[in-house]
C-alpha cells in the first residue's frame, strides 16, 4: 500500500470521491501543518495552530495510481484561491498538496504544470505542494461525516458552493449520450428531469419482467416488487438489492427529498419516499430512466440470472 495526503478546504467534502474509487484501502480526515504537536478542530479552523484540514489516502498502486489520485484532487477545489476553499476562509483552508516521496512530488508538480497549460482556469494556480508533514487524524466525528450524516452534507456541499462549482468548471462529458438516448431520456438520466405523471411508458405496466438502467443496462428494479400507488409514475417497494441504487439527498428545492441514482452509469432514477405499502419505502422511478425486459426475454437478453427472482411465489 501507498499513502498520500491532500488539503483541499473543509474534509468533510474531501473523502467521498476519493472512496467512491476502486483501489482506495482507507481515508482519514485530520489536521497537517501546524506547530502544535496535537490538533484539535476548534483550534485549527481558527488559525490557531497553523494546521490545515487534510484527508490522509492509503491506497493500492496496482489498483489506482497516484496519477488518478491528483485527477480527482483538481476536481475537489479552486485552486486559483490562496484565502480558502469556497465559504471556508483562513489559512486552515488551504489547496495544498504533500508528497511522501521525490515521486510523488515529480508528478504532483508536473500535473500542476498540464492543469496551468491547459488553461481551465484564467486566474493564476496558487495551490501548493508540500513535504508531507506529521499527520493527526481528526475527531471521531468528523470520520465519514458523508455517510454519517447525509443530509447536512448534502446541505453543506450545495450551500459552501461546490456543486455549483464543480459544474462549471468540471462538468461531466455525456453529449455522446444525446445520440443513443431520446430527449425525454437525456433530460431525466443527466438532467435530472422528472417526466410528465400518467404520459409514460411503464407506469400502469404488469408483465412480468425486470428494470434495467437505459443508459448502463444495469438491473435496477422487479415487476415482482412494482405496485400501482396512483400517483402516475412506475412505484417500487424496493430495488432488486439494495447496492444497485444509491441515495443521495436532494436539496435543489425547498421539499427536501431523497435522490435515486443508479450506481454504475449515476442516472438519475426518481425518488424514495416513506409512504409505501404497509408503512414501507415507495421508489417513485421514471418511466424513461428504464428499460423493460420480460420475463421471456431475459435469458436471451444475458439477464438468465435474474429468472430466479420469478420462481417464487410473491
Amino acid at each position: 500500500m501507498e499513502q498520500a495526503m491532500f488539503a483541499g478546504g473543509c474534509f468533510w467534502c474531501m473523502v467521498r470521491p476519493f472512496d467512491e474509487r476502486e483501489g482506495i484501502v482507507k481515508i482519514i480526515s485530520g489536521y497537517t501543518g501546524g506547530s502544535e504537536v496535537e490538533a484539535v478542530y476548534s483550534a485549527v479552523r481558527t488559525g490557531e495552530t497553523g494546521h490545515v484540514e487534510a484527508v490522509h489516502v492509503l491506497f493500492d498502486p496496482s489498483i489506482i495510481s497516484y496519477e488518478e489520485l491528483l485527477s480527482i484532487y483538481w476536481t475537489l477545489t479552486d485552486p486559483t484561491d490562496g484565502q480558502g476553499q469556497f465559504s471556508d476562509r483562513g489559512t486552515a483552508y488551504q489547496s495544498i498538496i504533500f508528497t511522501y516521496t521525490a515521486e510523488q512530488k515529480k508528478m504532483a508538480q508536473a500535473s500542476l504544470k498540464e492543469l496551468e497549460a491547459s488553461r481551465r482556469f484564467q486566474k493564476p494556480l496558487v495551490t501548493q505542494i508540500k513535504e508531507a508533514p506529521p499527520f493527526y487524524p481528526a475527531e471521531e466525528f468528523h470520520q465519514d461525516f458523508d455517510q454519517k450524516n447525509p443530509f447536512r452534507y448534502a446541505l453543506y456541499y450545495k450551500g459552501s458552493g461546490r456543486e455549483d462549482f464543480a459544474r462549471t468548471y468540471w462538468p461531466k462529458d455525456r453529449s455522446h449520450l444525446k445520440e443513443t438516448l431520446t430527449a425525454r431520456q437525456f433530460y431525466v438520466t443527466q438532467e435530472n428531469g422528472t417526466e410528465p405523471p400518467y404520459e409514460n411508458e411503464y407506469w400502469d405496466n404488469t408483465d412480468e419482467g425486470i428494470y434495467v438502467d437505459i443508459v448502463s443496462g444495469e438491473p435496477l428494479f422487479s415487476s415482482r416488487n412494482q405496485y400501482d400507488a396512483g400517483c402516475g409514475w412506475p412505484s417500487f417497494t424496493k430495488p432488486i438489492t439494495d447496492s444497485m441504487v444509491r441515495e443521495v439527498w436532494d436539496v435543489s428545492t425547498r421539499h427536501t427529498r431523497k435522490e435515486i441514482r443508479s450506481r454504475e452509469a449515476d442516472s438519475h432514477l426518481g425518488h424514495v419516499f416513506e409512504d409505501g405499502p404497509g408503512s414501507g419505502l415507495r421508489y417513485c422511478i421514471n418511466s424513461a430512466a428504464l428499460r423493460f425486459i420480460p420475463k421471456k426475454e431475459l435469458e436471451k437478453e444475458g439477464y438468465g440470472d435474474f429468472l430466479l427472482l420469478f420462481a417464487v411465489r410473491k
